[in-house]
């Protein structure tokens, strides 16, 4: 059953990486090219546990854990400066 369910899964959130991809270089706002860049990390770190699930590495997903934390703080950095115009008060 996972044989067949993990390059499905890892199919269709590659296509959505892709379509995220296109919101992010063509958002008509800077506010759709965030939230663009946000679900591409999200939709990244899907790929990467289902990548570890595949290889059955737990490694993996200590570096999806990393992954997504970087990318929760780029996001509020973002948003931040895009509110406020500066990142460090």
């Amino acid at each position: 059953m996972t044989a067949t369910v993990l390059p499905i899964a890892l199919a269709l959130f590659s296509l959505s990486l892709l379509l995220n991809l296109y919101r992010l270089l063509r958002g008509p706002d800077i506010v759709d090219r965030i939230l663009g860049l946000d679900t591409l990390n999200v939709n990244a770190i899907a790929v990467i546990v289902l990548g570890g699930i595949y290889m059955d590495s737990s490694l993996i997903f200590e570096a999806a854990l990393l992954i997504a934390l970087m990318g929760f703080v780029s996001t509020v950095a973002m948003t931040k400066y895009l509110v406020r115009g500066d990142v460090i008060e």
